[in-house]
């Protein structure tokens, strides 16, 4: 039986995973997408915590939502991410794709919160 396309997914995860981690200093930036949504999280993995997270079903973000493809949504939450993390000092990160190609919503995030001033 053919791996599915998630199974898949969670490999090449485990695989960037097992090499990139968050640390106080410069904690992970993760994302994760579903068909209709995307995730962000600010991860310290020496604590276990997460520091910030942003995504399409904030309640301050949904009302921006209406109207904009998947991509252009994934740029005001890579936007809101950024917005948060500087709120809370966080300036540098390691940026975590999931497992995803770096290509679409994935990039679309990572560049507007780049362009909003997060280092990576």
């Amino acid at each position: 039986m053919a791996n599915s396309r998630n199974t898949q997914r969670l490999r090449r995860h485990r695989r960037v995973r097992s090499k990139v981690s968050g640390t106080a200093e410069r904690p992970r930036l993760n994302v994760f997408r579903s068909l209709s949504q995307i995730y962000a999280q600010v991860i310290d993995d020496s604590s276990g915590v997460t520091l910030v997270a942003a995504s399409t079903l904030q309640d301050s973000l949904k009302s921006k939502l209406k109207g904009l493809n998947k991509t252009e949504q994934a740029k005001l939450v890579g936007e809101a991410i950024a917005k948060a993390a500087k709120e809370k000092g966080i300036k540098q990160v390691v940026f975590d794709r999931g497992g995803y190609r770096f290509h679409g919503r994935v990039r679309a995030l990572a560049e507007a919160a780049r362009k909003a001033g997060l280092e990576f």
